[in-house]
């Protein structure tokens, strides 16, 4: 016989006030999951081949590096969860057999939101020593706050500095810039087929101004190291794949670059005479760059950072 249990009326109506909130609850969950689902039902992804056996897919976050041949199919991040199919489907497309590999350029969530599933299905995700880190605890962004991965979305091969990658008859060089975007940052160099994969160390046309992630460790000055690392690898037929936005050359790169040390000269002259971060914003240093009124980062957030940085 099950026990009775002897309840007041005010924990009749605590009950009854739970019970309330966790229906509401559920259905707000719902609604957020319909939102999502919402979101992501449009979205086309746009598949770009830069040479035999690499090729770009840009959809809704981060840009995806693609090389696929006889060793496996190597993605350079995956977006979200709610794309990884349609990702495969393009991966098909070209040819390819599905990712065995996955890089992730650094742990924000529109780069690794497809580990779990592309982990499920079997693929080796590596990223820095850092994205590991970040991705096993709660983190609070510029792009909002994570809870802690599940472990098969976490890498399962970590490095320091970086590492080289000898498949699909090319090597793959993989270099970690320190305190960059955040703090585990990598950009991809294929060296025979002359491709770079800058990930959020640089941004293109819509996302003109770059987002420094200070509570992930980034830095302006990394940023910049990030832009003359890969220009030393660059030539002028170097593809360059920015972390979001359409390609990119040298020579644009090379005006990223000179922006990026225009605005940190001027906010570190500028905070070394002893001016206030205000003070330096009211100077609008980097008003003639900030010229996309949707820009995800505006001017005074941008010298924001470069100021702290500093």
């Amino acid at each position: 016989m099950p026990s009775i249990l002897n309840i007041n009326s005010k924990q009749s109506l605590a009950i009854l006030a739970l019970g309330v909130s966790s229906l509401a609850l559920n259905a707000c969950s719902s609604e957020i999951s319909a939102q999502n689902a919402d979101r992501f039902a449009n979205v086309e992804v746009k598949s770009e081949k830069l040479t035999d056996g690499v090729a770009v897919l840009i959809a809704q976050g981060g840009n995806i590096g693609v090389s696929h041949g006889e060793d496996g199919t190597i993605l350079i991040d995956d977006q979200f969860a709610p794309l990884s199919q349609k990702i495969q489907n393009s991966i098909k497309a070209l040819g390819a057999e599905p990712a065995k590999y996955v890089i992730n350029t650094h742990w924000h969530g529109d780069h690794t939101g497809g580990n779990e599933n592309f982990g499920k299905a079997g693929a080796l995700i590596m990223a820095h020593d850092n994205v590991r880190v970040r991705m096993l605890g709660e983190q609070t962004s510029g792009r909002g706050n994570s809870t802690p991965a599940p472990k098969v979305a976490l890498p399962a091969v970590t490095y320091a500095d970086g590492v080289k990658m000898h498949l699909n008859g090319d090597e793959m060089h993989i270099i970690h810039i320190a305190k960059g975007h955040t703090d585990g940052d990598s950009i991809i160099f294929w060296k025979n087929a002359n491709v770079i994969h800058m990930g959020d160390m640089y941004f293109r046309r819509s996302f003109t101004l770059p987002f420094i992630d200070l509570n992930s460790g980034g830095n302006a000055k990394g940023v910049l190291a990030a832009a003359e690392k890969a220009l030393s690898l660059a030539n002028d037929e170097t593809q360059i794949i920015p972390g979001h936005g359409p390609m990119a050359t040298k020579a644009d790169l090379m005006g990223y670059r000179d922006m990026m040390k225009d605005v940190i000269d001027t906010v570190g002259a500028a905070k070394k005479s002893g001016k206030s971060l205000e003070e330096v914003q009211a100077m609008k240093p980097a008003a003639k760059y900030d010229t996309n009124p949707n820009g995800f980062i505006k001017g005074d957030a941008f010298v924001e950072a470069v100021y702290k940085s500093l």
